[in-house]
């Protein structure tokens, strides 16, 4: 087993500084979503959606590293295991922010949000910047440009709505 360095008491696999960078675009790119949510008043804002993204990609990079630390010739290791408790997670915490009000249902957009944030931070955590960066690059599109079409030229009553 390569290892990369000593992180507290515990060899990794990954470098520490590498470790570091990943943590800090999650946390950034997480950032960047939840400003938009939280610019415009959701449930779930800038500190949420940074938790969600900082979050996944930790467990992200435990679960790799745990990969790497077990003999995978003795063990059936799957790190996708990981990758979908995560995802489930934060499905829960998504789901948590979605609830009924009046004749209408608050909340999917900041539900998909966090969801979105966790995959980001996913995505960083295996180094995927590139990927990770471009996403979040669309969801400030969907969320920001998309907002504007839907409540001005789609139904102008969202507009009096946000105005109050």
């Amino acid at each position: 087993m390569e290892v990369g360095n000593s992180f507290g008491l515990v060899d990794t696999y990954l470098p520490l500084q590498v470790i570091v960078i990943r943590l800090a675009v999650a946390g950034i790119l997480g950032a960047i979503i939840g400003f938009e949510r939280e610019f415009h008043t959701a449930e779930a804002g800038l500190r949420t959606h940074i938790l969600v993204a900082l979050a996944a990609a930790l467990y992200t990079i435990i679960a790799f590293e745990i990969f790497h630390l077990i003999d995978s010739g003795s063990t059936q290791a799957d790190p996708i295991r990981a990758v979908e408790a995560v995802t489930a997670g934060i499905a829960f915490l998504g789901a948590g922010a979605i609830f009924r009000r009046n004749a209408g249902v608050q909340g999917l957009t900041t539900g998909a949000g966090m969801w979105l944030a966790g995959a980001v931070g996913m995505t960083s955590a295996l180094g995927y910047y590139a990927i990770a960066g471009l996403t979040a690059f669309f969801a400030i599109l969907v969320l920001a440009a998309l907002r504007f079409f839907a409540h001005h030229v789609v139904d102008p009553r969202r507009r009096d709505m946000d105005q109050r």
